[in-house]
């Protein structure tokens, strides 16, 4: 079993998720942080699926953790 790694934003109108690693487009949405989990979780299932092995980027060293970071920039 591989554990990938998810992006969850918070935007004025909801939440979009999607996958670190995989390739391929794969997003998820809604309107709570639970809901934009649920949708890309089963995306990304379906994904593997369609796809099985070829679904992962090989050629990245694997993720293994992620860190979100802020900067100010003048207008």
């Amino acid at each position: 079993m591989k554990n990938i790694k998810i992006v969850i934003e918070k935007h004025t109108d909801g939440y979009i998720s999607y996958p670190v690693g995989l390739k391929g487009v794969i997003v998820g949405e809604g309107n709570t942080y639970e809901e934009a989990l649920a949708d890309v979780k089963s995306a990304v299932k379906f994904h593997i699926e369609t796809f099985g092995k070829d679904a992962f980027d090989e050629d990245e060293t694997p993720v293994i953790e992620l860190f979100v970071a802020e900067m100010a920039m003048a207008s």
